[in-house]
């Protein structure tokens, strides 16, 4: 019988139940022992998802994956960086080099780049971003570099425009703030929130607009690819999401194993048809 035992971290790394998907003995994976387990922290919708596609799927043989669940305010790449577990799948690149210059480590390594979560605009007062209000109070990420992704998905939006673009030499997207706006005709301004809570200020009647991550997205109940007003661009998009490790389980095989697998054909396939432009394979963009 195949492993994928799913479960629930909270904080302080204590585990609440969860349901369990299939049931077998298991014992700690550790990198001295590749037979074992590998232990991963995941976001639910869609990484936990996919990681159970490809355990069911029989991508990754005999290999058995661990998969705990991203609650609450845990941070994912502390606990990965303390060896409390051996992957992470639930940020982008430049949310994961951002996390290191603040804490100062340099041990981190994306190996597989799996899919894009396109950022989109939702909101319960408008049908359309050209009914925005002069003056309409905008929902961003209190993330940094999903805050400065949302100010890049208005500008794509037409609402802004920013003086650097992404691409450009020097751009520094951990920088761009409102003061890198330039031009801002409807007088939109802005509010900062916890992502996770984004959508539920969309009821919120003192805001106009939120932009809200995919994954938040579909677990607040909304379809991104029908829902939002405007979606990020997935086409060169290099907000995709990684399979992270330390560096020092960067060639494991069951790392290797589980890379390949998740960004193979099979997995963009299932990707595409369950999220349904949703979520966006990255290999695919």
């Amino acid at each position: 019988m195949s492993l994928f035992r799913r479960r629930s971290f909270a904080a302080a790394f204590a585990l609440t139940a969860a349901a369990t998907l299939t049931l077998a003995g298991c014992s700690s994976s550790s990198e001295s022992d590749a037979s074992a387990p590998l232990r991963i922290l995941a976001s639910s919708t869609p990484h936990a998802e996919i990681l159970k596609y490809v355990q069911d799927s029989g991508l990754l043989g005999d290999e058995t994956l661990e998969v705990t669940e991203i609650t609450g305010d845990l941070d994912a790449n502390e606990v990965l960086e303390a060896g409390d577990t051996d992957a992470n799948y639930f940020q982008h690149v430049p949310y994961q080099d951002q996390w290191e210059k603040e804490k100062g480590v340099d041990d981190l390594v994306a190996v597989a780049s799996v899919h894009v979560e396109p950022l989109g605009v939702y909101s319960n007062k408008v049908d359309s971003l050209d009914s925005l209000r002069q003056g309409a109070v905008i929902a961003l990420s209190s993330n940094v570099t999903n805050y400065a992704r949302g100010l890049y998905l208005l500008q794509q939006a037409g609402l802004i425009q920013l003086d650097r673009q992404l691409g450009d030499a020097g751009t520094d997207i951990t920088q761009i703030s409102e003061s890198n706006i330039t031009s801002n005709p409807k007088g939109l301004t802005f509010t900062q929130v916890d992502p996770p809570q984004l959508p539920r200020t969309l009821d919120d009647g003192n805001v106009d607009a939120a932009i809200i991550n995919g994954n938040y997205a579909i677990e607040g109940g909304l379809d991104p690819a029908q829902d939002a007003l405007v979606l990020e661009e997935a086409e060169g998009n290099p907000y995709a999401n990684v399979l992270t490790v330390r560096s020092s389980l960067q060639e494991d095989p069951r790392v290797t194993k589980l890379a390949e697998a998740l960004t193979s054909t099979d997995v963009v396939e299932f990707i595409e048809s369950t999220y349904k432009g949703s979520v966006v394979p990255a290999n695919a963009t």
